[in-house]
């Protein structure tokens, strides 16, 4: 009992300290005494900076003659850092508690004196108790949560200026803290208004804790669906909602929100997801519209191939081997050392015999048009190596296909004889109209 007692008497005598002298000490003027708690403060006596500065927390002159700009909030400032700091320097726990207290004391002091003053940053005094609330948790009774009260009231001051403080940080902790108390709707509701205003760092750990409030994707699309409806024109819902979708296998869903999408943003990206859609359905005419629309989009070389080469396949099942030739031609244009447009090609005029021949039996001038599909396999293979396992894989086949010995005897064809492949052979294949040689 006598311990308790004497802890709280030490507790009084030097929280009281703060308030207990109203006049410089040893008969000094205030400018002599604020010069040597300065000096004292700005080297670190803070023993003697106490000595020579509590007076300004009694009196609370708002100026003092011989000093330029001089600021009575920046005394309370260091004050509290001068508590602070002889705080971390002493051993005995009941002291240590005591300045800071002080510390405290001063901060409650200095917001019923200056909070009607212009030159009071009413902000960064909130913040600033925030964060001392936090250095000193160990300290203070519940410290984290008067510091997040604290940032809390700073936030409603001015969120932009805590959204930057210490690159998104304090934003953080506060919103680490609304999860960890299991504040759902508090802490979306503090996601939504930090948003607008947040660096992409910070977005991104907004994404991953409203991510984190949602480990049900179902649950996840009602809060979305509910957040569209206020806000239909919001892209990144509707984004999300469609990746949502699709993840589930909602895919009707899906389908129509990726068309929202589009109809928002007409970008490449967004006709080519309506363009796989609708090659998964086997909707070939509706994709080549999308994917002729998405080369109208972008200025990337490969994805321009690429896209091409995909055009002429879909023109291909379609029957329509001039257009799909078209766009193959297109596609080696851009990249001569890319095997897989010669493939293409080979593919097409190996259809082109299907096409001709149907409904009749394959004739020995029909088999002609392999040796141009052959060429189109070798070039594949010449100029792109990566492509061997297929040219060979496919090559067997069209050499089995082509004319026999006895077909180029009967017709007397020397092998390495340039022949052309044409209307001369059958009016089915006057489009093709290329050169090649009798293998």
């Amino acid at each position: 009992m006598k311990k308790y007692i004497l802890t709280l008497a030490l507790l009084f005598v030097v929280s009281s300290q703060a308030f207990s002298q109203s006049e410089p000490p040893y008969g000094m003027s205030e400018i002599q005494a604020y010069s040597i708690f300065y000096e004292n403060f700005r080297t670190g006596d803070y023993d003697m900076a106490l000595m020579f500065g509590k007076w300004m927390l009694e009196k609370k002159p708002r100026s003092i003659q011989g000093v330029n700009r001089f600021s009575l909030p920046r005394q309370f400032e260091r004050m509290i850092n001068v508590y602070a700091e002889l705080s971390k320097r002493e051993t005995d726990p009941s002291l240590r508690s005591a300045y800071i207290d002080t510390a405290l004391a001063i901060y409650e002091d200095a917001f019923a004196s200056f909070i009607e003053d212009e030159d009071f940053d009413l902000y960064m005094w909130h913040f600033n108790r925030g964060r001392f609330y936090q250095e000193h948790q160990s300290i203070i009774r519940d410290g984290m949560d008067h510091a997040f009260a604290e940032y809390e009231r700073a936030f409603e001051l001015d969120a932009e200026r805590l959204i930057q403080a210490g690159d998104g940080y304090y934003i953080q902790i506060m919103l680490n803290n609304f999860i960890a108390a299991n504040d759902r709707d508090r802490a979306l509701e503090f996601i939504d208004s930090v948003e607008p205003m947040a660096t992409p760092s910070l977005q991104g750990i907004l994404d991953e804790a409203r991510d984190g409030l949602f480990a049900d994707p179902e649950e996840r699309i009602g809060f979305l669906e509910s957040r569209l409806e206020a806000n239909p024109d919001d892209i990144s819902i509707i984004v999300e909602l469609a990746t949502l979708y699709e993840n589930l296998g909602m895919r009707a869903e899906a389908i129509q929100f990726a068309q929202k999408i589009y109809e928002m943003e007409r970008t490449f990206p967004n006709v080519r997801r309506l363009a796989d859609y609708a090659k998964a359905d086997g909707q070939n005419q509706t994709a080549i519209r999308y994917l002729r629309e998405g080369l109208e989009l972008t200025d990337d070389v490969d994805v321009r191939k690429t896209v091409m080469l995909e055009i002429a396949e879909l023109y291909q099942n379609e029957g329509d081997l001039r257009t799909a030739r078209q766009f193959t031609r297109q596609a080696i244009n851009l990249d001569r050392n890319w095997g897989q447009p010669y493939i293409r090609m080979s593919r097409i005029y190996a259809a082109a015999v299907t096409q001709c021949t149907a409904g009749r039996t394959i004739e020995r001038d029909d088999r002609t048009v392999y040796w141009l599909v052959l060429d189109y396999l070798d070039r594949a293979a010449s100029s792109d190596p990566s492509t061997a396992a297929t040219v060979n894989r496919e090559r067997g086949g069209y050499e089995r296909a082509m004319p026999t010995a006895e077909d180029k005897f009967f017709r007397g064809w020397e092998t390495g004889d340039e022949f052309r492949i044409g209307s001369n052979i059958n009016e089915c294949y006057g489009w093709i109209d290329e050169t090649t040689r009798v293998r």
